[in-house]
């Protein structure tokens, strides 16, 4: 069930920021990226894991940097970064062992990760949104 809400939801989410327009502007993945990045240290503080929020927060700040360097440079860099985030739910607890992660959470956030970079890697890969920043010849 994780799995299909998750599948459903980075559906919604994709075709919601290109519907919207949001995704026009090149902020739009990377910011989704960095809220990625934060539940896990959310989940940290749930648990009452001062040790783990530590990891959680060193680990997240690894996804906030791509983020920023999608953004600056190019938003292949943002949807590798959620793709990588979406397979590393697969074995975070393992690696990670945080006691706030719901059970489910692993399946539903790798699922929505992957299909969110997968659309976001077919709007860049079609010409549908643009990788690098375009700037204006005029200035």
């Amino acid at each position: 069930m994780a799995l299909m809400v998750g599948l459903l939801l980075g559906i919604v989410v994709g075709l919601f920021g290109t519907g919207t327009g949001f995704d026009r502007d090149r902020s739009f993945y990377p910011v989704v990226m960095v809220v990625i990045a934060s539940y896990y240290a959310l989940f940290a503080v749930m648990g009452a894991s001062t040790q783990t929020l530590v990891v959680e927060v060193l680990v997240g700040a690894v996804f906030v940097a791509a983020a920023v360097a999608g953004f600056k440079t190019s938003l292949w860099i943002a949807a590798a970064a959620i793709l990588v985030h979406g397979l590393t739910d697969f074995g975070h607890t393992a690696v990670i062992p945080n006691p706030g992660v719901p059970a489910w959470w692993p399946a539903f956030c790798a699922s929505i990760d992957i299909t969110l970079a997968a659309y976001l890697a077919w709007l860049l890969a079609t010409g549908r949104r643009s990788a690098t920043l375009q700037r204006d010849p005029g200035r």
